[in-house]
């Protein structure tokens, strides 16, 4: 039986899975989740994008890097499919 490790800093927080997404549909999808994020008030969210052959992370780091909403992101520590992204707060 394969053990799957969980990191307790990022389980609960609110998650976009990008598996199996086309990816010209990735920058509208990660958009939208960043701008419901931030209008909620989220601090943290995690984007899922697997490791793969890497065209679905390059471009979600891609869509992050131009998103005015976001104060920074990162890969996650434990899991390099996955990109910790933290917001800015609102005003």
């Amino acid at each position: 039986m394969k053990k799957i490790l969980v990191d307790p800093f990022t389980v609960n927080l609110p998650t976009l899975d990008l598996h199996g997404e086309i990816s010209s549909l990735v920058p509208n999808l990660i958009n939208t989740f960043i701008s419901d994020s931030y209008k909620i008030g989220y601090k943290k969210v995690v984007i899922i994008h697997g490791k793969g052959s890497g065209i679905i992370k390059k471009t979600t780091q891609e869509v992050l890097r131009k998103n005015k909403k976001i104060e920074r992101f990162y890969i996650d520590g434990t899991n390099d499919g996955m990109t910790i992204v933290e917001l800015k707060q609102r005003p």
